[in-house]
């Protein structure tokens, strides 16, 4: 970092600091008073008083009183407990050092991509402030129940930054099922270590994910907090919307703070807004036509606090990953539109993908590649055939025929779509719809299959111009691959190499053969490479911080579920 750099990062961090220091001032933490006279009576007076205020807050949720919830009240109830309830971040009526270098942590906990306001920072800054003047009375110094209350908060926050650090702050979904696997006494060593002389920094950092991308995420964070002012205020604008009058005029406001529009100025007619919007798009590398779009709302909401938010909610997409990563897997970010396949810390190869529709997403999953099937069938599924399929057979049974697929029993009989009453079925068919092998297939001359209940696999396609689109989110569910060759090679020539004494495994040039003849086979992976279908909007690529467009809503949903601020 340069000096230059160096002074910005000085003087943001100063301004965010002096903004936060004042408003501590704001509320009065102090509700009433235990004045005790001699400071070597003071630690015995605290530890009665944090007894009591653990069993009322107990009782009440957490509340300690109305400006204090204490969000970890169970364990730092059963961690006092354990402790005889002595007050662990000052003695007589001093700080330990522990204590000032836990505020100094909240205060730059947003490089964690965590909120210094959930961790209690404008109360304990507050007490701290009426300990340290001079201008108010001395007498603060000597009310142990503000000790006690510091103590208290100074300690939920250590739980709430080490849980929050460690697992993240979102619920757990199919896909990350997991629980707290931080125990309370893992919790409670981790805050001896602390107070054994360990740094804040090195005990949150061995909760902290091993996987490359959450590091390399983090350290982005660190990068653009250096210029980000995230305490500047911008509009929201929502779209699609509905009411176009109060669009115009908060579209109007948001380009004001753009700098595209003169604050002076009152209205601004159809034409003036197009110009300004063809500015904006020229900035922004889009398509000039003067219009509103998706795209241009999605990128005047990318402002400093947006995307601050976006990279907070991916860490922790991160750390809800808990489990280390194994030495060779597949990546599929389902918002980048891309695949990656990892050996150790070298990728080994990078595939742009094709991913599901808004309307038949591409569901997160775990799996393992089990095996390869050269010049596929593709047997359509129910999902499909009903919104889709059944809907045309009921206007016309010789749909089937134009689209190259075949109606089969499950025996394996064909069907003649004409013999069948279409208007009896609604929510499904007692048949399997199947189009056939060839370059025509829908799945192209290769899938890849790994176990998984939502009968989505990858796999070629017979469409693969449409990898030029910038927006890729356009198939059923299933995950088309660009460099479907390159990974078929790569996983049979792991079997070669990790299981040359197998003779039933198939080497690739077996599969060039039967691609060149176009014949279907099957051919088992006995390497099992395990297979990860995520979801991060923001990401690190070539060294860059990258926002993609969050196709199907999650970090909307996220956002306004208050979950992150």
């Amino acid at each position: 970092m340069n000096t230059t750099r160096q002074h910005v990062t000085i003087l943001f961090y100063f301004f965010i600091g002096t903004i936060v220091l004042g408003a501590c001032s704001g509320p009065d933490t102090k509700t009433d008073k235990e004045w005790v006279s001699e400071p070597e009576k003071m630690d015995v007076v605290v530890t009665k008083t944090i007894k009591v205020l653990l069993q009322d807050a107990a009782n009440s949720d957490g509340k300690v009183d109305d400006s204090i919830i204490l969000t970890a009240i169970h364990r730092v109830s059963k961690f006092y407990n354990q402790n005889g309830y002595g007050n662990i971040w000052s003695s007589g009526e001093q700080w330990h050092h522990i204590a000032d270098s836990m505020i100094h942590f909240i205060q730059y906990v947003h490089q964690y991509g965590l909120f210094p306001e959930s961790y209690h920072y404008k109360q304990i800054c507050a007490i701290a402030e009426r300990f340290n003047s001079d201008t108010l009375s001395a007498g603060d110094r000597k009310d142990a129940l503000l000790w006690s209350k510091v103590d208290l908060m100074l300690t939920d926050a250590f739980f709430s930054i080490a849980k929050h650090v460690h697992r993240g702050r979102l619920n757990p979904d199919s896909i990350y099922k997991h629980q707290d696997a931080f125990s309370d006494s893992m919790y409670f060593g981790a805050l001896q270590q602390v107070r054994n002389g360990a740094s804040l920094s090195s005990v949150f950092r061995t909760l902290e994910p091993r996987h490359r991308g959450y590091h390399a995420l983090k350290e982005a964070m660190r990068t653009f907090l250096d210029t980000a002012h995230l305490k500047l205020e911008y509009t929201h604008l929502v779209y699609p919307y509905k009411d176009s009058v109060l669009f115009v005029q908060q579209l109007t406001k948001r380009l004001k703070e753009e700098g595209l529009v003169k604050w002076q100025q009152q209205q601004i007619d159809t034409v003036q807004l197009a110009t300004v919007l063809r500015l904006y798009q020229q900035k922004r590398g889009l398509k000039q036509d003067g219009r509103v779009g998706s795209r241009v709302v999605e990128l005047l909401n990318q402002t400093d606090p947006e995307k601050f938010r976006r990279i907070a909610i991916n860490l922790d997409r991160y750390r809800m990953m808990s489990a280390p990563m194994p030495d060779r897997y597949i990546w599929v970010n389902l918002p980048g539109y891309y695949l990656q396949i990892w050996d150790r810390d070298t990728l080994r190869l990078e595939s742009k993908v094709i991913v599901g529709k808004p309307q038949t997403r591409t569901p997160l999953l775990t799996s393992r590649i089990s095996d390869l099937v050269t010049y596929p069938q593709w047997t359509i599924p129910n999902s499909i055939i009903v919104k889709e399929i059944l809907p045309a057979l009921k206007k016309n049974p010789g749909y089937l025929a134009r689209k190259g697929y075949s109606l089969m029993k499950y025996s394996g009989e064909v069907v003649d779509p004409y013999s069948v009453n279409w208007s009896r079925y609604s929510k499904g068919i007692p048949y399997r719809v199947v189009q056939g092998s060839g370059d025509d297939n829908a799945l192209g001359v290769l899938k890849f299959n790994f176990p998984n209940p939502y009968s989505v696999y990858m796999h070629d396609t017979n469409q693969r111009y449409l990898f030029r689109n910038e927006s890729r989110s356009m198939s059923h569910g299933c995950v088309r691959v660009q460099e479907w060759e390159k990974m078929a090679y790569y996983i049979t020539a792991l079997d070669s190499s990790g299981f040359a004494s197998d003779t039933t495994r198939i080497p690739s040039d077996s599969i060039r053969v039967w691609l060149q003849r176009k014949e279907k086979h099957i051919i088992p992976v006995k390497s099992e490479l395990p297979v990860y279908f995520r979801y991060f909007t923001t990401d690190v690529r070539n060294g860059k911080l990258q926002f993609y467009v969050d196709i199907y809503g999650e970090d909307k949903r996220i956002l306004e579920s208050g979950i992150i601020f």
